[in-house]
């Protein structure tokens, strides 16, 4: 089911738009349109000039607007690409002030569209879509489909963060990861009872937590 419009969407995305990006293609057909490169100027975008991340599904931008907050050594770079969603996170960063952190409305397809490659030293891909049913596995965002689009647009030494309350998609990212050159380090199957430090937690996280459901986390990078 469509998610419904949201009320003057059209005049709240352009009181944000100094925090966003809104890729438009006549190409429908992601396979064909990243061939027509259409490169965002980060250095220009962002204050300063820094270590560039990207989360792919930023939902409603906490965790971009929290992680940007307490790193202001990094520019973040969100991505989501429903306008419906995506407005309310860059609501959220023009709330706080925040300086680096920038939004793009596209579908993960098209980040070579717009991301130059060996680009990126860090994604984040926090609580995506599952995709359950098997004939839509190749959707998810671990799928080898999307792994090959990360290995062009990031850094030799960058690194993949995950988490997930979905043990089967956990899983699945694990044998996808794996088979396509990379390697794994700090698993966790219970991210909220384990050591890790520092962690900040999206809308869905804390839902999920709540209801006492253990959270799965791994760092990949490329062997």
């Amino acid at each position: 089911m469509r998610m419904r419009k949201k009320k003057n969407l059209k005049e709240r995305l352009d009181a944000v738009k100094d925090y966003l990006y809104i890729s438009e293609s006549e190409d429908r057909n992601f396979k064909t349109a990243i061939n027509d490169k259409d490169y965002i100027d980060f250095d220009n975008w962002f204050a300063a000039s820094k270590p560039l991340y990207l989360e792919v599904g930023c939902g409603k931008g906490r965790f971009a607007c929290e992680y940007a907050a307490a790193h202001p050594e990094i520019n973040l770079i969100a991505v989501e690409k429903e306008g419906n969603v995506i407005v309310s996170a860059c609501e959220l960063a023009q709330k706080m002030n925040l300086k680096n952190v920038r939004f793009i409305k596209c579908s993960a397809e098209y980040l070579e569209r717009h991301i130059k490659p060996q680009s990126i030293e860090r994604i984040f891909l926090n609580f995506s879509c599952p995709f359950p049913k098997k004939k839509y596995a190749s959707h998810r965002l671990t799928h080898s489909n999307f792994l090959e689009i990360y290995k062009r647009i990031i850094k030799p030494d960058a690194e993949i963060h995950q988490k997930t309350d979905n043990m089967k998609l956990f899983e699945f990212s694990i044998g996808e990861l794996s088979q396509n050159g990379f390697a794994l380090k700090n698993v966790t199957l219970d991210l909220h009872n384990s050591n890790f430090e520092g962690n900040i937690m999206t809308e869905y996280e804390e839902k999920f937590v709540s209801q006492g459901l253990p959270i799965y986390r791994l760092e990949a990078y490329i062997r």
